[in-house]
């Protein structure tokens, strides 16, 4: 590990204790509230999201910090994004499982320079373990090279989006795959689902909300690790497009798969 990736786990790690885990199944119900309609946070996402600031504001005083809460506040940060050095933070990924007192949840941290994401950190505090990638460097789980490997059988598909909730239109889909297609419920969590790609859990994962703190670090991770993350129609996927939509997967191969099945 690098000394960048030393000082990010360990801030990771120091916030978790601080502000994340004392706070695990026992949240008050005033410590948690809904930002929109299912969509929760809590004072752990907002504590952890001002440590966090502060300690890589402290390793790196020339880069931004942009995260979550600090845009649901003021959607107009993201207005630059794709400008410059910044850190994107999501505080606590998996704050709807987190505020239920259910797993998984983690935290998220990319190093962004003028919009091509530069390094990536996935934390999962409670097993402190740590997956995090070096664009054209590699992808690693606690300092250890990874590599991504597929399941090696029926195309297992996790979705955080509409279509494995319509009945209907999950069998359509199924129909079109030629009975290759699983549709899983997806993980409610970016920081544990980029990493069950690369670890034979999953195939593939389509996202219909792409916001860049879920993403950024998580894509980078996969593709370091030898998958795709790629738009549907294939284009490729850059933290300051505001489109929805995205496909992530295994492989190139098993990106293709499921793209020709999610795919217009």
């Amino acid at each position: 590990m690098t000394s960048l990736d030393v000082q990010v786990r360990a801030l990771l790690a120091d916030v978790a204790r601080q502000a994340i885990l004392p706070r695990f199944g026992l949240l008050a119900d005033a410590e948690r509230e809904e930002k929109s309609p299912g969509d929760w946070v809590t004072v752990a996402d907002r504590e952890a999201e001002a440590l966090l600031e502060a300690g890589l504001r402290a390793i790196d005083p020339g880069a931004r910090v942009i995260g979550e809460e600090a845009c649901a506040l003021d959607p107009s940060l993201l207005d630059d994004i794709g400008t410059g050095r910044l850190w994107l933070v999501d505080p606590l990924d998996g704050t709807n499982n987190f505020a239920a007192g259910r797993m998984p949840f983690g935290m998220i941290v990319a190093l962004v320079e003028d919009g091509v994401v530069e390094s990536g950190w996935l934390y999962d505090p409670v097993a402190d373990r740590l997956c995090h990638a070096t664009r054209d460097d590699g992808a690693f789980v606690d300092g250890v090279g990874i590599s991504a490997t597929g399941t090696g059988s029926a195309l297992p598909v996790t979705t955080f989006s509409r279509y494995w909730m319509d009945a209907e239109t999950s069998a359509r889909l199924e129909q079109r795959a030629g009975g290759i297609l699983e549709l899983c419920p997806g993980m409610k969590c970016a920081a544990a689902q980029y990493p069950a790609l690369t670890d034979g859990r999953y195939d593939a994962a389509l996202f219909e909300r792409v916001y860049p703190w879920d993403h950024a670090a998580g894509a980078l991770f996969v593709q370091e690790a030898g998958g795709k993350v790629a738009r549907l129609d294939g284009r490729p996927y850059r933290i300051d497009d505001p489109a929805t939509g995205l496909l992530a997967a295994a492989s190139p191969e098993l990106w293709a798969r499921a793209a020709a099945v999610f795919g217009s």
